[in-house]
């Protein structure tokens, strides 16, 4: 019995939603459409040259909106495939003529323009389809509950179905039957259609994708390399300041101990214990030095057990979910440790929580990590972030980043990066 109530809740929800659909489609697509296409046929008159950016602008947010629906509403994701802009773009009539020159080179202008055409019609169809099957029956019911009387003059028709008796109005509930029960079952289905061919024209072409994902690996080498020299100074700058400056001292050391020893002993025992100091102390400073580098669990035990290492030093208490049948490239568990442990600190300094959870896992040749606390929220992606680092450093395997932080909390940062474990 739940089952059906929320089967018939599920569809009368497809329903209302392809009526929201329909009409986004009508009023929507097509007024964009109208407009996209007389601005840019406009544009030898110059008029184009200032409405076109305005409509194609409108016409992307009208796209975007799609896409987040398809999301939210079938879980169909929908990438965004828009050119950015140059960062220099000029203002005033210039910058109005390269504006619309970029968007109209870019190849996803136009099948968005496409779409627009396929959303007035197919779209429409599909997404009132999924709402009508479920309506429509209720006019078969209100005919056979008497209302047929009111067209005794005139033969009215549902559907296929002449009514002009209660008999056949009882036939008009029949049907009315057969139609709400196809809308249960199909619905849904229609509705995910709907979205389907969305993503045929809103989702970019393969060459699209192929040079996206050239641009990114090309920006992610850049920020690998500017990271790698970064490295490289800080641990220059440690080995500097802490264990060379302890080891020089600690020569010094050992050279007055040498001239002390038969003159003055005791001082000279005084300053081996100082030296012995300092020699342990750059012990301890290289030893640190090493495991920022790549810490010594971690390419012996593996990321797993890494991170459980990680999670028993911090202040507060953090509970640790592996499931790896294996272990991936050095490279990739060394990015994706210290992604957790940049995430860890982040969230022990700043969330105010008092609990942190980690879940690692393998799935779909996709290595999933995820941390969630339940401080007070609010962390965002931006210049000056912590995370813009650690999202950095996965971008450099194709990885990717997202944030879920409310004010409030809980924060949850979801980190995946494609690999195969071994």
């Amino acid at each position: 019995m739940n089952a059906m109530q929320s089967r018939i809740r599920s569809a009368l929800l497809a329903a209302g939603r392809g009526i929201v659909l329909s009409i986004a489609g009508l009023a929507g697509s097509i007024t964009l459409f109208v407009l996209a296409v007389l601005s840019i046929a406009f544009i030898p008159l110059g008029l184009g040259l200032f409405t076109t950016p305005q409509v194609l602008d409108a016409v992307r947010r009208h796209a975007n909106q799609r896409r987040l629906l398809a999301a939210t509403w079938s879980d169909i994701r929908i990438p965004v495939p828009y050119r950015p802009f140059p960062k220099d773009l000029r203002g005033g009539f210039t910058g109005q003529v390269e504006r619309t020159t970029l968007m109209l080179k870019d190849p996803a202008t136009w099948r968005d323009i496409q779409w627009l055409l396929v959303d007035m019609t197919a779209g429409y169809f599909v997404s009132v389809l999924a709402s009508a099957l479920l309506l429509y029956p209720v006019e078969g019911f209100v005919l056979a509950a008497g209302l047929w009387r009111v067209f005794t003059d005139d033969r009215y028709w549902y559907a296929f179905v002449p009514v002009d008796s209660q008999a056949t109005a009882l036939a008009a509930a029949a049907l009315g039957v057969v139609f709400f029960l196809t809308g249960l079952k199909v619905s849904n289905p229609l509705l995910r259609l709907h979205f389907v061919i969305a993503r045929s024209l809103l989702a970019p072409t393969h060459e699209q994708e192929l040079a996206r994902r050239i641009d990114r690996l090309t920006e992610t080498r850049h920020e690998a390399v500017d990271t790698a020299a970064s490295e490289l100074r800080r641990i220059e700058r440690d080995l500097h300041d802490g264990a060379q400056a302890r080891l020089v001292a600690m020569g010094m050391n050992l050279g007055t101990i040498e001239a002390l020893i038969e003159k003055d002993p005791a001082q000279a025992k005084k300053l081996l214990a100082t030296a012995r100091e300092s020699s342990a102390e750059a012990l301890t400073e290289l030893r640190d030095l090493v495991r920022g580098i790549h810490p010594p669990v971690l390419a012996e035990r593996g990321l797993g057990d890494a991170v459980k290492a990680l999670a028993l030093q911090l202040p507060i208490a953090a509970e640790v979910d592996v499931e790896l049948a294996g272990r991936a490239e050095a490279p990739v568990e060394s990015a994706a440790y210290f992604a957790v442990s940049e995430t860890l600190t982040n969230a022990a300094k700043h969330s105010g929580a008092d609990r942190l959870w980690v879940d690692i896992h393998h799935a779909d040749s996709m290595l999933r990590i995820s941390v969630t606390d339940n401080g007070k929220g609010g962390a965002t992606i931006g210049p000056g972030s912590g995370l813009s680092g650690i999202e950095r450093r996965l971008g450099t395997f194709d990885g990717i980043m997202a944030v879920s932080s409310p004010a409030g909390g809980p924060t949850m940062v979801t980190m995946e990066i494609p690999c195969e474990l071994s």
